[in-house]
């Protein structure tokens, strides 16, 4: 199915030009040349993108009202800035307004395009992302949340920082293996010295023992490593 483009543009040559230029490259393309016709139509179905003008007809910031109405109705919705204006205050104030790109009239179509072709690509992983179940690894009473990077220890939640939770996670993928201080760090996508992979560690154990003062399922391999107990499965 072809993507839809909306292009909101007051000036009918430069508005015919770009539908052109993207229909030629298979888009499906929609165009509206002032704020108010546009938002009749985009509140009741969003597009899979939106180009901005920033000034429209009578309205000298009329996209950025647009801007922020059609981000009120998606947070994901990809939305470029077209505008003749390149002043930075205008580019970081549409970007504050939730503008995914800001590019100015003088840029070639294939640099527009190529703008276009990277935030579809960034909403259709998100897209998919979304439409995946989160990776849950659960071991007995512990529940690890990959995706969004949480702990939980009979259903209590455990406050890990990134480097201890990836520790964490190294541990519990395999239980019963032991995981050397060097496996450890390259999980964490660390450098620490051992003594500082030995602190972690105890920050780990000491965080499920103020939960479960019998907490023992993190043992250490003498000589070697640290090991996620086998029988907490």
């Amino acid at each position: 199915m072809k993507k839809h483009l909306v292009l909101i543009e007051d000036e009918p040559a430069i508005r015919d030009n770009y539908r052109a230029a993207f229909e030629r490259r298979g888009y499906r393309v929609s165009t509206y040349g002032d704020r108010s016709s546009a938002w009749q139509v985009l509140r009741q179905s969003l597009p899979d993108l939106a180009i901005i003008d920033v000034g429209l007809g009578n309205e000298p910031e009329g996209g950025f009202t647009l801007c922020q109405d059609l981000r009120s109705l998606s947070a994901t919705l990809p939305i470029i800035f077209l505008t003749a204006r390149d002043s930075d205050i205008d580019s970081v104030h549409g970007l504050r307004l939730g503008a995914d790109d800001y590019v100015t009239k003088d840029m070639s179509i294939e640099h527009l395009l190529a703008r276009v072709t990277a935030l579809l690509r960034r909403a259709d992983a998100w897209a998919e992302a979304l439409q995946k179940p989160d990776e849950i690894v659960k071991r007995g009473r512990l529940d690890l949340n990959v995706d969004r990077m949480t702990v939980a220890w009979d259903d209590n939640a455990i406050d890990l920082t990134v480097t201890e939770f990836w520790m964490l996670h190294s541990l519990v993928q395999h239980p019963g293996h032991v995981r050397s201080r060097e496996q450890l760090m390259e999980a964490a996508n660390t450098h620490l010295d051992d003594n500082t992979v030995t602190s972690h560690i105890k920050r780990i154990r000491s965080k499920f023992l103020q939960i479960d003062s019998t907490f023992d399922s993190i043992q250490t391999a003498y000589g070697m490593g640290y090991r996620w107990n086998a029988r907490e499965l």
